[in-house]
C-alpha cells in the first residue's frame, strides 16, 4: 500500500473514530468532565489535538492525554489493512512422533530359517521398503545443511573392514586397522585452507560438527581454565550445551537483525568482565540465519576492550559455510594468520558423506594441555571420543580428491545463485524473505501445516523458517517447493484470503511482505 493510500484510509478511520469518542464521551461524562477533540490536517496525516474542559467549562490549561487507540496511526486502519502479527506468547515447541510406535522390532529367528530363507526375504523387504522411502525423504529435503549428491560406489569394498582410527591420528597404536594415512592427508588439505603449516597445527576427523566445538571450546578451557565463554545468541545449541558440560560461566551476546553478533553488546560485556580472559565462540554462518559474525571486528572489539592475544581464545564455529567462505572472493578470511585458536567444520553437509563426520584443526602449541599417552593404544590422545571411525576419511579424501578447490568453487557458486532465485520467487509471491550477503540460506514465513513442514522438511523457529540450498538442491526443486507453497497457502486461512504475517522482527522491515511493510 503506497503511502497516499495508507494515509486516507486512516483519515477516513479518523472520522469514524472522533463521531464516535465525541459520542461515547459525551453521553457518559456529561455532567463531570467533557473532552473536546479537534481534527487537524497537515498535508495526508491527520494530528489530534485535546483540550481538556473541567467541570464548570474552566480549563485546566494543560492538554489532555491521546487515547491510546488515537496514539498508534496503525490502530485506525481498517482491521482487513492490518498485518497479521503473531502471537508473542512463547510457542510450544511441536516435538516429531514417538518412533516407538512405528521401530521395527527384533526378533529370534525360528530354528528353521537357515532352511526356509523366510527369515532373509523378510529383512530383504524391510530393507527394500526403507530404500524406497529413503529415496522419497531425499526427494523433499530443504531445510538441513546436507549435501545428498554424493556417490561412493567405489568405497563399497571397504565395508567389510571394522576401520577404527582411535587415538591421536598422527601416532600410530598397536590396533592395525586403521585409516590414519588417509585422515592426515585430509586434515593436511583443511590446514592450508586456512593457513597452517604442517608442524604447527593438531586436528582429527570428529564423528559430528558438535564434537568440533565440543573440542575446540574445551581447548579454549584448558588454555584459560577461568576464562567466561562468549556465544551470540544465535549460536548453535551445542555451544551452550559444551558451557554446561564443563561447567563454563557463559555469557549470550545479542545479535542484529541478519543473525550477526551485535559487537556493541559483545564490548560492553568485555567490559563488565575484564578480568577474566575471554573464550569466544565465532560463528561463519548461524544455525538459522546463516549469518557470518565479522571475524575482524570480534577481534578489533577484544583489543580495543584491552584484551592482549594472550588473554583470548577464539573458535571459530565453521559447520557449514566454514567450507563454503574460502570460495566466495569478496567474502572475508578465516584464516589461522588471525589471532584464532580452532576451526571445526562438519564433513557431512558441504562435502557430503554418508555418515555424520567433522573436522577440527587447532594450534599444536594448544594441545599439550589435554594430550596423553595411553599404554592401552601405545599412542596418545587428545580427542573427545575414543574409538573414531575410521572410514569417514576415507570418504573425506575421496571426495577432496576428485573435487579439489575448484570442484568446490563451483558448486559454492551454484548454491549462491540458486539461493538468490529462491529468495526472488518467495517475495515475487509476497512472501517475506531474507538471505544474508554470504549464505545459501533463504529464511521466510513459517508454513501454518505442519505436514507441510515435515513434507519438507524444514527447520523452523518461532515465526520463521529456512531452507538451505545445497549442491544438491536443483532449480527444478525449488520451484516444486514454491509451487505447492503458494497453492497450500490459500488452504491455512478460514476465508481463503491470504493474510501474509508479518515477520519484520525476525527479518527486518525491509524483508517483510506484509501490508503495512510492503
Amino acid at each position: 500500500m503506497d503511502s497516499l493510500s495508507l494515509s486516507l484510509k486512516i483519515y477516513k478511520n479518523l472520522r469514524r473514530h472522533h463521531f464516535r469518542l465525541l459520542f461515547s464521551l459525551s453521553t457518559s461524562h456529561s455532567k463531570k468532565k467533557q473532552k473536546i477533540f479537534s481534527f487537524e490536517m497537515v498535508g495526508s496525516v491527520g494530528f489530534v489535538t485535546v483540550a481538556g474542559v473541567v467541570a464548570g467549562g474552566e480549563s485546566n490549561g494543560k492538554p489532555e492525554p491521546l487515547p491510546e487507540e488515537l496514539i498508534n496511526p496503525e490502530s485506525l486502519l481498517a482491521e482487513e489493512d492490518l498485518p497479521i502479527e503473531e502471537e508473542k506468547p512463547k510457542r510450544e515447541i511441536v516435538l516429531g512422533r514417538n518412533v516407538h510406535t512405528t521401530c521395527l522390532e527384533v526378533t529370534e529367528p525360528d530354528a528353521d530359517d537357515e532352511v526356509t530363507g523366510e527369515r532373509e526375504a523378510y529383512m530383504a523387504g524391510v530393507l527394500a521398503r526403507y530404500r524406497k522411502s529413503l529415496a522419497e525423504r531425499t526427494k523433499h529435503h530443504l531445510g538441513y545443511p546436507y549435501n545428498l549428491d554424493f556417490d561412493y560406489g567405489a568405497l563399497a569394498q571397504l565395508q567389510h573392514f571394522s576401520i577404527n582410527n582411535l587415538g591421536d591420528p598422527f601416532i600410530e597404536s598397536n590396533y592395525g586397522v586403521h585409516s590414519r594415512q588417509f585422515e592426515v592427508g585430509v586434515l593436511d588439505w583443511f590446514a592450508r585452507l586456512w593457513e597452517l603449516e604442517k608442524n604447527e597445527y593438531w586436528g582429527y576427523i570428529t564423528n559430528c560438527g558438535t564434537e568440533g566445538n565440543l573440542h575446540g571450546i574445551l581447548v579454549g578451557r584448558e588454555v584459560f581454565p577461568d576464562g567466561i565463554l562468549y556465544a551470540s545468541r544465535e549460536s548453535h545449541y551445542s555451544v551452550f550445551k559444551a558451557a554446561r558440560m564443563y561447567r563454563m560461566e557463559c555469557i549470550k551476546v545479542d545479535t542484529l537483525m541478519s543473525g550477526e553478533i551485535d559487537c556493541s553488546d559483545f564490548r560492553n560485556k568485555l567490559l563488565q568482565n575484564k578480568e577474566k580472559p575471554a573464550i569466544i565462540n565465532v560463528n561463519i554462518g548461524t544455525t538459522v540465519k546463516g549469518a557470518v559474525d565479522d571475524l575482524d571486528l570480534v577481534i578489533k572489539t577484544l583489543e580495543e576492550t584491552g584484551f592482549k592475544h594472550d588473554r583470548f581464545y577464539i573458535h571459530c564455529d565453521g559447520a557449514l559455510f566454514g567450507l563454503m567462505m574460502p570460495f566466495v572472493k569478496r567474502a572475508p578470511k578465516v584464516t589461522f594468520k588471525k589471532p584464532i585458536g580452532s576451526v571445526s567444520v562438519s564433513g557431512h553437509k558441504f562435502v557430503g558423506c554418508p555418515m555424520p563426520c567433522g573436522v577440527q584443526i587447532t594450534r599444536l602449541e594448544h594441545i599439550n594441555a589435554l594430550s596423553r599417552n595411553v599404554e592401552y593404544l601405545a599412542s596418545r590422545d587428545a580427542t573427545i571420543m575414543g574409538s573414531r571411525n575410521g572410514h569417514a576419511p576415507i570418504f573425506l579424501w575421496y571426495t577432496l580428491n576428485r573435487k579439489g578447490y575448484r570442484g568446490f568453487q563451483k558448486e559454492v557458486q551454484k548454491c549462491l545463485r540458486n539461493a538468490h532465485y529462491l529468495k526472488d520467487r518467495l517475495q515475487a509471491a509476497g512472501i517475506g524473505a531474507m538471505l544474508n550477503e554470504l549464505s545459501s540460506t533463504v529464511v521466510f514465513e513459517r508454513p501454518k501445516d505442519d505436514d507441510f513442514v515435515r513434507r519438507w522438511q524444514l527447520a523452523c523457529e518461532g515465526n520463521i523458517a529456512h531452507a538451505i540450498v545445497m549442491p544438491n538442491i536443483t532449480i527444478g526443486k525449488l520451484d516444486d517447493f514454491v509451487d505447492e507453497l503458494i497453492l497450500k497457502r490459500s488452504s491455512w486461512f478460514q476465508d481463503g484470503k491470504i493474510r501474509t504475517p508479518c515477520i519484520s522482527a525476525d527479518i527486518g522491515v525491509d524483508n517483510c511482505a506484509c501490508k503495512l511493510h510492503k
